[in-house]
């Protein structure tokens, strides 16, 4: 029997440039820990380990998100699994950290630790006794070719082999990390006689076959995979059993993804206080908030209301609103019963109604006449 953790992905050193610095950096902590700690990813990965009884982490690829990591965090790196000598970390390359890395690589052979394996060429390794690795480390960020074809290669009579690639199995050019067309044949485990073949690049937890899974990030960096990262702990029982993969969570953070289409009669902001995650968990929550559907004026503004109230629980909070406006004569009454306002209103919502403007045209008119019930104070009497 042989019990290892597979996991992938991990994206060290990622920048998150498009969101605000105190959200980088929380992001960023929770993928890298403390200088000096074991709260980052290696150090939860070597906990999960143990907790499995597990002695190896297989990383399969994109440890680190560039083929240029800083110092820093190839040190902090290294230090963190130094700090965990009783689990050995096997590195695969996957296409953000290439073989193309050369002095990437070169670094992590001279300064790496006792419990540091790096799986940099395509041949069979000894993990343990009777237990063989078949990497196939990736050489350039888009191979173009099927780099798994090597672990066909023989092993010692009864040993039990396993796989270590990265790349697409199935076509992710629909929503993949890199959009690369699928290389890796769905039956590499069945041809390559492997027991067990760990993969990464898809970000999110997925088994291709009964010997095949991608582990999917430890720690999500987009909204794309909804559900919480996690480990792999693998057992493999013997030559011929089926591998026994067990989810294991390992993130701190969640991004969360809603979708609030609204009705004319909803009632907007108590449908939001449903959709919302829970207080408790909204400090370490990535929330985009997509409003759809059509909505009163003056419920359209409550909800909105409600929803910058909360924004600030959450450790980010993206609001994406194509809420449509369902105008009454109630609604504009509540701008302007008569007059230039109200002229401008019934204006907009005609503009906003007619089927012969072009989409863009109602869009903007639309825009317009929830600002001007907006700066109206949407009370007149």
């Amino acid at each position: 029997m042989f019990r290892f953790i597979h996991s992938a992905d991990l994206h060290l050193g990622k920048p998150f440039g498009r969101f605000p610095e105190e959200v980088r950096a929380r992001l960023r902590l929770a993928r890298e820990g403390l200088p000096g700690q074991l709260d980052g990813l290696i150090g939860r990965l070597a906990a999960v380990a143990r907790t499995a009884g597990a002695g190896h982490v297989l990383l399969a690829g994109d440890t680190f998100d560039a083929q240029t990591p800083t110092p820093r965090i190839v040190r902090q790196t290294l230090g963190a699994i130094a700090a965990a000598p009783d689990v050995v970390f096997v590195l695969l390359p996957g296409n953000h950290d290439s073989l193309a890395a050369g002095e990437l690589w070169g670094r992590l052979q001279t300064g790496g630790p006792a419990n540091l394996l790096l799986a940099l060429e395509p041949v069979p390794v000894p993990l343990a006794p009777g237990v063989m690795l078949l990497p196939a480390p990736c050489t350039a960020r888009r191979p173009g070719l099927d780099l798994t074809e090597a672990m066909g290669q023989p092993t010692p009579e009864g040993a039990l082999r396993i796989g270590l690639g990265h790349g697409a199995v199935t076509d992710f050019s629909a929503g993949g990390e890199e959009g690369a067309p699928a290389v890796i044949p769905p039956d590499r485990a069945a041809r390559a006689g492997l027991e067990y073949l760990a993969l990464g690049d898809w970000h999110g937890q997925m088994q291709i076959g009964p010997r095949t899974w991608y582990a999917g990030t430890p720690e999500p960096d987009s909204h794309r995979h909804a559900a919480p990262g996690c480990a792999l702990a693998v057992t493999l029982a013997g030559p011929g059993a089926l591998p026994l993969a067990t989810a294991v969570p390992t993130s701190v953070l969640r991004w969360v993804a809603r979708t609030l289409d609204l009705l004319p009669d909803d009632a907007g902001p108590g449908l939001l206080d449903a959709a919302l995650p829970p207080a408790a968990a909204r400090e370490a929550t990535v929330l985009r908030m997509t409003l759809t559907g059509r909505a009163h004026l003056a419920d359209h503004r409550a909800l909105r209301a409600r929803l910058a109230a909360a924004e600030p629980d959450f450790l980010s909070c993206e609001i994406e609103d194509r809420v449509r406006p369902e105008v009454t004569a109630e609604d504009l009454d509540l701008i302007d019963r008569a007059g230039a306002l109200r002229d401008a209103a019934d204006l907009l919502a005609a503009e906003a109604a007619e089927p012969a403007q072009t989409p863009q045209a109602r869009a903007d008119a639309e825009g317009a006449l929830r600002r001007l019930f907006a700066l109206s104070g949407g009370s007149a009497s």
